[in-house]
């Protein structure tokens, strides 16, 4: 039985959460799955029904995040461990640069988080316990190409856990952020480029679950492309911006 009874997984209709949802309660958690779908929300709690529990929530919504936290309470008892993982992708073109478009996807990725922690942080305090993930990219290392909106949203989520995990850690409270390479979900669908040691998503649920149970930091794979972004993250950008145009010219 994992150490942790009730987590809440937001994004969890499908890819990276709807993984985590199932492999979280095979391994004995109580799961409280949330997401916009409904429909999808209902297939995945049918997976193991007495142990994923539906609560319909659009991320971007404070208010609702603090009912659905209330509602998780109320049913399950206080919630021990918080993934927040919602989030979106789709290319992106300069070309076509448009400024709701940039800022509604940051209100999700970045937003949803900031959301979720606001709803669970002041009952994790009282209790001076619990633990809070992040589900961030590698593409958060440094910006690329084609990826503006999508990187500096993973970019805010990993400075946000640096910058709350000593804060957290002096209140008993841990802080993971989750760093995934390519992993085959409707998001990564859309890609019209290689995507080199793409796994599928019960693998990496099975990484983040085995990184949560460990309280690590940072939770990244495949370390085959995460060290090699961390080596292009320490170049100085006299050598980062020649080298990432060869890169994406070619894959244009």
């Amino acid at each position: 039985m994992s150490t942790h009874r009730v987590v809440w997984i937001t994004g969890a209709s499908s890819g990276i959460g709807a993984a985590l949802a199932r492999e979280m309660a095979d391994h004995g958690w109580q799961v409280a799955a949330s997401g916009r779908d409904r429909a999808r929300l209902a297939s995945v709690c049918e997976h193991l029904p007495a142990a994923i529990h539906a609560f319909p929530l659009d991320v971007t919504d404070r208010a609702a995040n603090r009912s659905v936290v209330a509602a998780i309470e109320s049913r399950l008892g206080p919630i021990d461990l918080a993934v927040f993982n919602a989030g979106v992708g789709s290319a992106f073109s300069v070309d076509r640069f448009d400024a709701e478009d940039v800022f509604s996807r940051m209100q999700i990725n970045y937003g949803g988080a900031v959301n979720g922690i606001d709803a669970v942080l002041a009952s994790m305090r009282s209790r001076r316990a619990g633990h809070i993930a992040l589900t961030a990219s590698v593409a958060g290392f440094r910006g690329m190409p084609g990826a503006a909106p999508y990187c500096a949203s993973k970019a805010a989520m990993i400075a946000l856990a640096e910058s709350l995990r000593p804060d957290l850690a002096a209140r008993g409270i841990d802080i993971s952020v989750i760093t995934p390479g390519f992993v085959a979900t409707p998001l990564t669908a859309k890609n019209r480029f290689p995507m080199p040691f793409i796994i599928e998503p019960d693998e990496a649920a099975r990484r983040i679950r085995r990184g949560l149970a460990a309280r690590r930091f940072e939770i990244t794979f495949p370390r085959r492309l995460s060290y090699m972004l961390k080596v292009l993250q320490r170049l100085p950008y006299a050598a980062y911006f020649p080298l990432i145009q060869r890169i994406a010219g070619r894959n244009s």
